[in-house]
C-alpha cells in the first residue's frame, strides 16, 4: 500500500463523499452519474435574480480545487470529472440549469481541450434553453511560450475570486466576464516538479525533474535539476517576471505560491522566503499562500502565479469569502525584529571570581575523570541511546574548564559555584542531559541562596530535575545513582559512603530491563539487559572522584 485509498476506481467519489459531510454544499445524487457540488444557500430563483452564478470545474485530482473554493464571494458550484478527465457536457449543462437565474451564469474554464469542448457545448445548449451564459478561458501557463493554447493552472483560482467578488456585488454578467478576462491578461503561471503525479493504483512514472511539468503530467519545458530552493525559484520566477514586464507591468504584483501535492510545510516555507527575496518588496506587494490550492495528486513540486493587479483587482482578491480553501491575501513586508536579551541578568560567571584552592582542584579532577570516561560512556550509550553520552559530558566539561581557566567561575562560594556550573552546562553541553544537569545545579544554587545546607539544596535540585524531566528513581537514568547518593548524605553518611551508594545505584541499572525516560525508552528491553546506564555511571564516577579529593 503506497497511498491511503480504499478502491482506486472510487477515489473521486470517496473524496466528494467526505466533502459532502463537512462543507455547506449540495451534491448531486451519486446515482445520477454526474459529480456536481453547489452552494447550499444558492437558489436560482432568489439569489439568482440579482447575482450571477459562477461555475468552474474540470478533472479531479487537483484538490482542493475546485470544490474547496465554493462559497459566498467565490464559486457558486463546480463540476468534477474523473481523475485528470474533463466532466461530461451533460454534467456541465445540468449544473448550469441548477444554478442559472435571470442574472446569468459565468463559466470559468481552464484551457484544456476536453474542458473547452464540454463546457463550451454545454454553454451552447444552455443558451438554446434561453439561459444567459458566458465563458472565460484561463490560459496563463508560460512554460511553452510558442504553444498556441497555453494551459490553465493555479491562476484560475484568482479568476474564481475576482469573478466571485463581482458576482457578490451584483455586477452584470457582461461586466464580470470583462473583468475576469482583463485579469487573465495580467497574470502568468509556471511550475516545477521533482517527481510527477502518481495515479491511484499505478506506479509512479519514472521521469526527471521538469520545469513546467503539467498538472496532468504533461511534458514540461525542459528537464532541470535545481541545486536549491533558491535556484528552483529563480528558474520559475524569472520567465514569469519577464512576461509581466513585457506586457508593461513592472511592479505591484501579487503572487500565488501553490503546493502541487507533496511538498512539506518546511519546503514551502523555504520556497516562500526565496520567492520574496527574489522579487523584492518593490515588485511583490502581496502573497497568497503558500498552500495546497491547485494540486496534482502527490506531485512533488510547486507553482507560482504572478498577477499585476490594479486597485479593483486588489479589492476583489482581499474581499472576505467563506470558501474553505481560500487562504487569504498577506501583505509582504520586511520582518519586524527585536534584539533578544541573551545576557543573564545576574551572570553567575564573572571576571576575577574568588577561588577556593581545594574546591578548584577537586573540580579539575572531576573534569579529568569525565574526559577519560568519554569512550566508555559513549559505548554504554550506543547500546541504549545514540552513543553520545560521553561526548556530551566532555562538551560540558570543556565549558566548565574554560570558565575555570579564565577565572570566571567562583569556587569560593557554593551558591555561586553551582550557579556558574549550571550556566556553563546550559550553554556548553548539548542535548537534554545538559539542560537537566543545568536544572539540577541551578536549582541547587537557588536553594543555597535561601540558606539551605548543601545536602538539602542538592536534594531540592534533584526534585526540580525530576519535575521538569519526568524521570524517577528506577527509570534507568542518572537519577538511579544520584538519588541513592543524596539519600546517603541525608543520613549523615560520609562522601565515600555516598559514592558507594551511587556506585550500587549505577550497577543496579544493569538489572533494569526497561527504561522509562530518555532515548533508551524506545530501545527493546533485550538490548538493555546487563548494560549500565551511562548517565548513572557518570554520576558514580563523579562521586568517587569527589570522595578521593575532598
Amino acid at each position: 500500500m503506497q497511498h491511503f485509498f480504499n478502491d482506486a476506481s472510487r477515489v473521486v467519489d470517496d473524496v466528494l463523499h467526505a466533502v459532502g459531510h463537512l462543507a455547506p454544499l449540495r451534491i448531486a445524487e451519486p446515482a445520477s452519474g454526474v459529480r456536481i457540488l453547489i452552494r447550499r444557500d444558492w437558489d436560482r430563483d432568489t439569489l439568482g435574480q440579482q447575482h450571477v452564478a459562477v461555475l468552474s470545474g474540470g478533472g479531479a485530482g487537483h484538490e482542493p480545487a475546485h470544490a474547496g473554493f465554493i462559497g459566498d464571494g467565490m464559486l457558486t458550484g463546480v463540476i468534477a470529472g474523473s481523475l485528470f478527465a474533463s466532466p461530461s457536457m451533460d454534467a456541465v449543462l445540468a449544473a448550469i440549469r441548477e444554478v442559472c437565474g435571470p442574472a446569468g451564469c459565468l463559466l470559468v474554464v481552464k484551457n484544456y481541450t476536453g474542458d473547452r469542448l464540454n463546457f463550451g457545448l454545454a454553454a451552447e445548449h444552455a443558451r438554446r434553453d434561453g439561459l444567459k451564459v458566458a465563458m472565460v478561458i484561463v490560459a496563463e501557463d508560460v512554460a511553452l511560450p510558442d504553444m498556441p493554447q497555453p494551459r490553465g493552472l493555479a491562476g484560475t483560482l484568482l479568476i474564481h475570486k475576482i469573478a466571485g467578488y463581482h458576482a457578490q456585488q451584483q455586477a452584470t454578467l457582461e461586466t464580470i466576464q470583462a473583468l475576469a478576462q482583463h485579469a487573465c491578461e495580467r497574470m502568468a503561471s509556471l511550475g516545477m516538479a521533482l517527481t510527477p503525479a502518481t495515479l491511484p493504483g499505478q506506479a509512479r512514472p519514472d521521469r526527471h525533474p521538469e520545469l513546467g511539468l503539467g498538472i496532468h503530467n504533461e511534458p514540461g519545458a525542459r528537464h532541470i535539476v535545481p541545486d536549491s530552493a533558491r535556484d528552483a525559484i529563480h528558474h520559475v520566477v524569472t520567465p514569469l517576471a519577464t512576461t509581466l514586464e513585457e506586457r508593461g507591468h513592472r511592479h505591484g504584483w501579487v503572487a500565488l505560491l501553490n503546493n502541487l501535492g507533496s511538498c512539506s510545510t518546511q519546503e514551502m516555507g523555504v520556497l516562500t522566503g526565496s520567492l520574496i527575496d527574489h522579487l523584492g518588496p518593490a515588485r511583490l506587494t502581496q502573497l497568497i499562500g503558500p498552500a495546497s490550492l491547485m494540486t496534482s495528486l502527490d506531485m512533488h513540486g510547486f507553482s507560482v502565479t504572478l498577477m499585476a493587479v490594479d486597485d479593483a483587482m486588489r479589492t476583489a482578491l482581499q474581499a472576505p469569502t467563506n470558501a474553505p480553501a481560500w487562504p487569504g491575501v498577506q501583505n509582504v513586508r520586511p520582518p519586524d525584529t527585536f534584539t533578544p536579551n541573551l545576557v543573564a541578568r545576574n551572570s553567575a560567571l564573572y571576571d576575577n571570581a574568588p577561588q577556593a584552592t581545594h574546591v578548584k582542584a577537586a573540580l579539575a579532577q572531576v573534569l579529568s575523570v569525565l574526559r577519560a570516561a568519554r569512550d566508555d560512556l559513549d559505548g554504554l550509550d550506543a547500546r541504549s541511546g545514540d552513543g553520545d553520552a560521553g561526548s556530551s559530558l566532555v562538551e560540558g566539561a570543556d565549558a566548565i574548564e574554560q570558565a575555570l581557566q579564565a577565572g570566571r567561575l567562583d569556587t569560593a562560594h557554593p551558591e555561586r559555584l553551582f550557579a556558574g556550573l549550571g550556566q556553563c552546562l546550559a550553554t556548553g553541553m548539548g542535548g537534554s542531559s545538559g539542560v537537566l544537569l543545568s536544572i539540577l545545579l541551578t536549582a541547587t544554587a537557588t536553594a543555597l541562596e535561601e540558606q539551605h545546607d548543601l545536602v538539602d539544596s542538592l536534594w531540592q535540585g534533584g526534585e526540580r530535575m525530576q519535575s521538569y524531566g519526568g524521570a524517577r528513581l528506577g527509570d534507568r537514568t542518572l537519577l538511579d545513582a544520584l538519588i541513592p547518593a543524596l539519600q546517603a548524605l541525608h543520613t549523615d553518611a560520609t562522601l565515600s559512603e555516598a559514592a558507594q551508594a551511587a556506585r550500587q545505584g549505577a550497577a543496579h541499572t544493569a538489572t533494569l530491563s526497561r527504561a522509562r525516560a530518555g532515548r533508551a525508552a524506545y530501545v527493546p528491553d533485550s538490548a538493555l539487559e546487563g548494560v549500565v546506564d551511562p548517565g548513572a555511571e557518570a554520576v558514580a564516577r563523579v562521586f568517587e572522584t569527589l570522595a578521593r579529593c575532598l
